[in-house]
């Protein structure tokens, strides 16, 4: 039976860092994987739905090139060919991880893992040993009972990636940052696109005025919105599929060629051994301390199968300073509160901390300052106009609460205001950070200015 410091079972952001990490410290690492390395976030998930996004944000340009002064001559496309890239785009990183992973001496098992007790996982048959075993196993698209995912007519967010034919009219199902995304991929590429919401806004975890602006954006282009809706059956019998779709105002029936059920995710924790060796699970994840520790002593759990924030980056994080806690370094838990979100459709959304609801909710007095970017050289110049930085800070001592972006770019934004969080910058430290012209990152500095009225640009 082979024997190491730390196995790892799973190889997404968190398995794959916490593997390389371990190994950068000392410890013997084994990593197992039953698909490709890189996990979901790699192969179907974060990277390649970039690069869709990409190859429609570039579309888009050519379809407007006359606002730049340009001629372009019946701009087309080739579904297969973006899809093409996209495919190819996520192998390369792959790649790049298998890489790493021999760069680092990293032994990479391929196969099907269950936990077993005595700190041991049998791989198809085979077993192996470790100090401590690591579980990152992550999640996968959830299922609603009123909308089966048959992978042809009713869809997840894998097979929206890959699809061999482009629908002309799709029904997405969620408005979160998967929704959205492939919302907005599909409608650039000419698909007549319904997003339908449970929720009163779309993106409902974003501040208000985030979603609002979204909706504005997204309907001037051409998706319809419903919100405050459901879909309570679909019907695949006919050539395409009809969804009953509930509202206040009562039934109405949608039809189209694909419905994509991006209603969230499932964590990934059945038949992986859980039950005999006794971790203790809850509603869906498996319950862990601030170190990723479970309650049996030498498994531990990071990533989505956990309950804080199902991302990429949380998982790696989380990842990092589980295994820097068992070397016996000092760390400290990592804050929640101060994990940016990003999503990616255009026009981008990016936002950490509270937003101004939640604020008031928990009693703050705030001062609020907003900054558009139809006020911005840079937008104007780059013809991206739509949008805005929003921040909120406490008015008594001057903390950095909330920061929530839409626009351009602004996913490459959002770190600024992470940072200053985490360093407990105040508005007056932001307003004194000389911001460079012209840039879209400027915006944060005239939003802070114009919460303490000293916006020049406004």
């Amino acid at each position: 039976m082979s024997k190491y410091d730390i196995i790892v079972l799973g190889s997404g952001p968190g398995g794959y860092v916490a593997a390389i990490r371990a190994s950068q410290l000392g410890f013997k690492t084994a990593i197992i994987e039953k698909e490709s390395l890189g996990g979901i976030c790699l192969n179907w998930g974060c990277i390649p739905t970039k690069a869709l996004l990409k190859s429609a944000q570039v579309f888009e340009y050519l379809k407007h090139a006359e606002d730049y002064g340009l001629k372009v001559k019946d701009a087309d496309y080739d579904f297969d060919a973006v899809v093409k890239r996209s495919r190819g785009v996520a192998d390369g990183m792959s790649k790049g991880v298998q890489f790493l992973m021999k760069k680092n001496k990293i032994d990479v098992i391929n196969g099907y893992g269950k936990l077993k007790p005595g700190k041991k996982i049998d791989v198809d048959g085979t077993e192996y040993s470790a100090n401590n075993i690591i579980i990152a196993t992550g999640a996968r698209s959830r299922e609603l009972p009123s909308l089966p995912q048959d992978g042809k007519k009713v869809i997840g967010y894998r097979e929206a990636m890959s699809l061999p034919k482009q629908p002309k009219k799709m029904i997405v199902v969620g408005s979160g940052a998967i929704g959205v995304e492939f919302a907005y991929f599909y409608n650039s590429m000419g698909t007549e696109v319904t997003i339908v919401e449970y929720l009163p806004n779309i993106v409902p975890v974003e501040d208000e005025d985030v979603s609002k602006q979204l909706e504005r954006s997204f309907k001037k282009n051409g998706i319809k919105i419903m919100t405050s809706a459901e879909v309570t059956s679909v019907d695949t019998s006919g050539k395409g599929v009809k969804a009953t779709v509930k509202t206040k105002k009562g039934e109405e029936v949608l039809e189209a060629d694909i419905v994509l059920s991006a209603v969230g995710i499932k964590s990934n924790i059945e038949n992986i051994g859980l039950e005999d060796v006794g971790i203790v699970v809850d509603r869906d994840k498996i319950i862990v301390n601030d170190f990723y520790q479970t309650n049996i002593p030498g498994y531990y759990a990071i990533g989505d199968v956990t309950p804080g924030q199902a991302l990429a980056h949380v998982a790696s994080a989380e990842g990092i300073l589980c295994v820097e806690k068992l070397a016996g370094q000092h760390v400290e838990a990592l804050d929640y509160g101060n994990i940016p979100g990003c999503t990616y459709c255009t026009p981008e959304i990016a936002s950490v901390g509270l937003t101004e609801k939640q604020a008031k909710e928990k009693g703050y007095d705030i001062k609020v300052g907003k900054f558009p970017f139809s006020a911005s050289g840079k937008a104007s110049a780059g013809g991206n106009k739509d949008g805005f930085v929003k921040v909120i800070f406490d008015a008594k001592y001057g903390e950095w609460l909330g920061c929530h972006m839409i626009g351009a770019t602004v996913t490459d934004m959002i770190a600024e205001a992470v940072l200053g969080r985490k360093l407990e910058t105040t508005g007056h430290e932001v307003l004194k950070a000389v911001h460079p012209h012209p840039t879209m990152s400027e915006a944060v500095m005239e939003a802070v200015a114009d919460a303490y009225d000293e916006c020049i640009h406004i």
